[in-house]
């Protein structure tokens, strides 16, 4: 046997070793999805909700995306005390547009929160001064974003799945709202790195240092958030969601993470370069994670994510060279399967995508396992890198 098969037969021996132990916990994880927590769905107030609620939103510069956002809590109903839009000075219009809801909405109330202090990242600074400046009356605080459409029955909805399974905190993964064919390919493969990593959305009693959260649509009881001292923990994070999600779990309450496909919708980014940018930065999830849980989930990531494609087409030339090992046959094997793992995985994050008519752009959302190395050499950048600037702020 040459040099070359042996060197063949021992990298294919690798590749089953570590790859297939990769395969193993992916598949734990998967598993739990089938018996997740199904969506949350639209709800009516019931007399024991009203004026339990103060929704805070953080704003700078969002008059181009603000506007289904007001449209959507001004249709929430008695549940909701007050809106309280809490703005970092903006320039673009953002705050005529919050004025102008104001005269039709007396619950909308537009806040401009102090200059940033040294150690904090704009968005939790903002969601923490809106905190501090809600009404004491209401027993929960609900931050949207305000590139959110939430849909009407969205906060009474959140507030029954709360109160029913006792959660302290409760966060919504959204329906995403995409145009351009670049954000159909890209941003399913960058979704699909948390879905490799975390467990499904619904799935409960989860490890603390596991939990998942979104900001976008982030309840929590009031006396959680005073025992905590607000927003302070997450301060300086990028992922502020999830530090704050992962620390409230670890003193002891009941975190949640739901499929909220049916009560909210978000249009994150424009087109490829901004989904590339932006969501890049924080995907990672650095900031809420230990060093070498990071690494781990580089490892892993890369392994049944970012490889499959590649050592498929590596291994496949290998066998038809007149390397004919079992050990090659198994590892194309094993990648196959991960392949098939990939595309059975858009049927089932199909319905978390908007599509309210059929367009050729949608199109490349099933072929987005092809951007897989491309989502996952961007979360390897990102591990590596501090962001500098984000929505339109500069650190």
């Amino acid at each position: 046997m040459s040099d070359l098969s042996l060197l063949i037969g021992l990298f294919s021996i690798l590749i089953l070793l570590f790859q297939g132990s990769a395969t193993l916990i992916l598949l734990s994880r998967l598993c739990k999805g089938a018996v997740r927590r199904p969506p949350l769905l639209p709800e009516k107030v019931t007399p024991e909700m009203v004026g339990k609620v103060t929704v805070v939103v953080p704003t700078l510069n969002e008059v181009d995306r603000i506007g289904p956002c007001l449209a959507g809590l001004h249709q929430q109903t008695s549940e909701v005390r007050e809106i309280l839009i809490v703005d970092s000075q903006s320039q673009d219009g953002t705050r005529e547009k919050v004025k102008a809801i104001a005269e039709l909405d007396s619950r909308f109330q537009l806040l401009t929160d102090d200059p940033l202090p040294k150690g904090w990242v704009g968005r939790p600074w903002a969601l923490n001064y809106g905190f501090y400046q809600s009404s004491p009356e209401s027993e929960w605080f609900l931050g949207i974003d305000a590139d959110t459409q939430p849909q009407k029955g969205l906060v009474p909805s959140m507030l029954k799945a709360a109160q029913a399974e006792g959660y302290d905190l409760l966060s919504l993964a959204p329906q995403f709202i995409l145009e351009s064919a670049g954000e159909w390919w890209l941003q399913p493969a960058l979704l699909m790195t948390l879905l490799y990593r975390f467990d499904s959305a619904g799935v409960r009693n989860q490890s603390p240092e596991r939990v998942m959260a979104n900001g976008q649509c982030f309840l929590c009881r009031r006396t959680v958030l005073e025992k905590i001292e607000g927003y302070k923990i997450a301060a300086s994070s990028f992922c502020d969601d999830v530090t704050l999600a992962r620390y409230a779990a670890q003193q002891g309450y009941k975190v949640g993470f739901f499929d909220g496909s049916k009560v909210i919708r978000v249009r994150m980014y424009e087109g490829f370069q901004e989904t590339w940018r932006e969501w890049g930065r924080s995907l990672d999830l650095k900031d809420a994670s230990s060093v070498s849980q990071l690494w781990v989930d580089v490892a892993l990531l890369t392994l049944v994510q970012g490889l499959p494609l590649f050592l498929l087409g590596m291994l496949s030339i290998s066998l038809f060279s007149g390397y004919d090992f079992l050990m090659i046959r198994l590892a194309i094997a094993l990648n196959i399967v991960l392949l098939f793992i990939r595309f059975a995985l858009l049927l089932a994050v199909y319905p978390s995508y908007y599509r309210p008519k059929a367009s050729i752009k949608s199109l490349f959302f099933f072929l987005s396992p092809f951007a897989d190395p491309l989502a996952v050499l961007r979360i390897v950048l990102s591990a590596t890198q501090k962001p500098k600037q984000w929505r339109g702020r500069a650190y």
